[in-house]
């Protein structure tokens, strides 16, 4: 089966989509899948093209035994609305450049779609159509619900006419995946058959992270005590998150000198972040850069409290991929999300997997973050880690999706 990616993202970015979307691409080569990759320079979160690479250039490059071309992309170094819409843009018209040439040289059997981005969606539908090649739209976050759900875009006859367009796009896919089952529900109610429903879910590699991990040479490296209690948010720091209500539990722990906040990683919000804490005389915060893939696992063993944070609105379009490896590691989580998402039904139906609170809601979260400060950090949360292994797993993941890929490609999807 020879296989297309589309994207935005691609390795080496550390985080994210890009990470998933790395992973995914060398499991399916190394499973004698044929990948061929369509993406953008790597810019993620910094929002910062990596210095290696040229964002107006095209460039072919093989990341082991993967055949990846770099697309031309506009990336503002202060993201607006505006200027968002026009890097969606650029990269659309761009890659329709070498997702024809690829059409005209190797003709893949199947184009796989990452949204973000939609705004790829015309031109892969209209190829696909003209080559005969089967199409998949795979949700790692409903960009326009997003939009939505943050302010970015106004209610009215704009905002309908793209629900509209949006729709009438995603049911043109002969397959539709999503990383969660509320997400594909959400598809379902843009008008999406049921049966062209997939679950691909982001996973964990539970072999690699895992609760016998040793973080204590990184605690001490970062100069925090064996007493101390470490709350970490590792990840994008991007304005969707809301991470101003870390702070603000970050002040109200200030008499406590045991509780450190941990930032690590990096985005468009991030020396907003570091001049709010600043401004606050908050010496209870510290700011790390991304780790290594190789690091993460003693980074999350590093922790006693990991959060996952998100605004309203957000939550119930974006499944947040950091989750799977703190849930992996065994941690113990604090999850800012709505009961009505994804993320509130798993803790649900799992009890004890995480503490989860309302989003936007400071006095909820401090002491949702008391609650989870008050149990026995030193050891595992193993109703996560269970999860993990049962549902998260890589390896039985991209088992089962390059199963349902090949029934696509034969025509015996729904067989």
């Amino acid at each position: 089966m020879k296989f297309c990616l589309l994207s935005l993202n691609y390795k080496p970015e550390k985080t994210g989509i890009g990470k998933y979307n790395g992973e995914m691409a060398e499991k399916l080569q190394n499973n004698g899948v044929e990948v061929g990759v369509i993406v953008a320079p790597p810019y993620y979160p910094e929002w910062k093209v990596n210095q290696q690479y040229k964002s107006y250039l095209y460039k072919n490059e093989s990341i082991n035994g993967v055949s990846v071309t770099r697309c031309p992309l506009y990336v503002p170094s202060k993201v607006t609305t505006f200027k968002r819409l026009i890097h969606l843009s650029i990269f659309a018209v761009s890659s329709s450049v070498a997702l024809l040439i690829k059409f005209m040289k190797n003709k893949p059997d199947l184009i796989f779609l990452v949204q973000p981005t939609l705004f790829c969606a015309p031109t892969t539908l209209l190829l696909s159509k003209l080559f005969g090649v089967k199409t998949v739209m795979h949700i790692q976050d409903f960009e326009v619900d997003a939009m939505f759900g943050l302010g970015m875009v106004s209610k009215g006859k704009i905002a309908n006419t793209v629900r509209r367009t949006e729709s009438w796009l995603i049911k043109k896919f002969d397959l539709v995946s999503s990383i969660s089952h509320s997400m594909l529900e959400n598809a379902e109610q843009k008008g999406v058959d049921k049966s062209k429903l997939l679950f691909f879910p982001n996973w964990a590699d539970t072999s690699f992270v895992t609760p016998e991990t040793d973080g204590s040479d990184l605690r001490k490296e970062w100069g925090f005590a064996e007493t101390d209690k470490v709350v970490l948010y590792a990840g994008n720091i991007g304005q969707k998150q809301g991470l101003e209500i870390v702070l603000e539990a970050a002040k109200s722990f200030e008499d406590d000198k045991q509780v450190k906040f941990v930032f690590v990683g990096a985005g468009a919000y991030v020396d907003s972040l570091k001049e709010l804490a600043k401004a606050n005389n908050l010496e209870n915060v510290y700011f790390k850069p991304l780790q290594d893939w190789e690091d993460v696992p003693t980074m999350l063993s590093m922790a006693d409290v990991h959060l996952v944070v998100q605004k309203k609105g957000a939550a119930d379009a974006v499944l947040p991929s950091k989750l799977t490896n703190i849930l992996s590691a065994g941690g113990h989580a604090l999850v800012t999300a709505e009961a009505s998402t994804e993320l509130g039904k798993i803790e649900q139906e799992n009890s004890g997997i995480y503490t989860r609170v309302e989003p936007e809601n400071s006095k909820d979260f401090i002491a949702g973050l008391k609650t989870v400060l008050a149990t026995d950090t030193s050891k595992p949360n193993m109703i996560a880690r269970n999860y993990a292994l049962k549902n998260l797993d890589i390896n039985s993941i991209i088992e089962r999706f390059i199963s349902d890929l090949d029934k696509l490609v034969k025509g015996k999807y729904n067989d």
